[in-house]
């Protein structure tokens, strides 16, 4: 029982969580408010394939025996994703209010997360302290820049905005390649391999293909929200089933632009790059062409703006 719930606990602080609720609440809620922390969590994910790149820290379960992997995990340990994104993401949300009762829930989901990790025999406690070390400060950091950086980026012309999100992406996957190069040779320990394909994976080429799918996606999503803005906001409220029939379109369209996914590092930070850019502005501007949302006369968000959304 406690297997299950650690498991379930650590889902709740996974990509494969986090994506589909931003992208639901996106369409169907709260566009503004989802558009700031889905930015933050995309630059987070860049740098922890970026950090685990450099420290290159194995994961406890490859090199300890007295360790059971309850989770199977290819990549290197240090910092923990999941430890570094939860204050990243429950962090933020908290930020948002001054309840402390949110602010408390949100401290025990990111505090379980990081136990969960530990608990799964996936991270030691330094990878999961490196982590929320890293997410905090990196949650600070943004908090502080956002009423800077923001109206910086605004008084942009779009077509400059689309060019530095162009730009700012490739920087950092040229960081990662950088970062990639001291260990291109590398190959994996046998007891490491034996250790990750006993927990029932299988060992990888270390190559660049995670950090091109975070920078693709940070690069779609900048240029997509630039757009968005430049265009105007689109109403994310109605009715029930005007919020429920956007999903459908949504979904379709982001499926067909994955099938076109590859191997190839171009076509995939292409491909991610492309998603960014249907779920932040293709998207958005096929629901009011379908008359499932109506446009937004407001271009700049201002203060306040995202918290009402959430009001009903």
């Amino acid at each position: 029982m406690l297997d299950g719930f650690m498991h379930v606990v650590s889902f709740l602080g996974s990509a494969a969580f986090y994506v589909p609720l931003l992208v639901v609440l996106f369409w169907s809620a709260a566009p503004r408010l989802v558009a700031r922390v889905t930015v933050i969590l995309l630059f987070s994910a860049f740098l922890n394939t970026l950090l685990k790149l450099v420290f290159h820290d194995p994961r406890p379960y490859w090199t300890d025996p007295g360790v059971e992997g309850k989770a199977s995990h290819t990549s290197f340990g240090m910092p923990s994703g999941h430890a570094q994104n939860a204050p990243v993401a429950w962090g933020f949300f908290a930020a948002q209010t001054r309840r402390w009762p949110l602010w408390a829930a949100a401290a025990a989901v990111v505090a379980l997360i990081g136990v969960s990790r530990v608990y799964l025999g996936v991270h030691s406690i330094g990878q999961v302290l490196g982590g929320w070390a890293i997410g905090l400060a990196l949650l600070g950091v943004a908090l502080v820049l956002e009423p800077v950086v923001v109206p910086w980026w605004t008084r942009r012309h779009p077509a400059v905005q689309m060019a530095l999100a162009l730009v700012v992406s490739l920087l950092l996957l040229t960081a990662a390649w950088g970062a990639v190069q001291p260990i291109q040779d590398w190959h994996w320990p046998d007891a490491w391999a034996r250790a990750i394909q006993a927990a029932g994976g299988e060992t990888e080429p270390i190559t660049l293909r995670e950090s091109a799918k975070a920078t693709g996606g940070f690069c779609g999503a900048l240029a997509g929200l630039s757009l968005l803005a430049a265009r105007g906001w689109f109403d994310a409220g109605g009715k029930p089933w005007r919020r429920l029939a956007r999903l459908p379109v949504g979904i379709a369209g982001g499926f067909a632009i994955y099938l076109f996914d590859g191997s190839n590092l171009a076509q995939t930070f292409a491909v991610q790059a492309v998603l960014g850019l249907w779920v932040t502005a293709g998207a958005p501007e096929a629901f009011v062409r379908l008359r499932l949302a109506g446009r937004s006369t407001r271009a700049i968000t201002r203060p306040g703006d995202d918290r009402a959304e959430l009001r009903p």
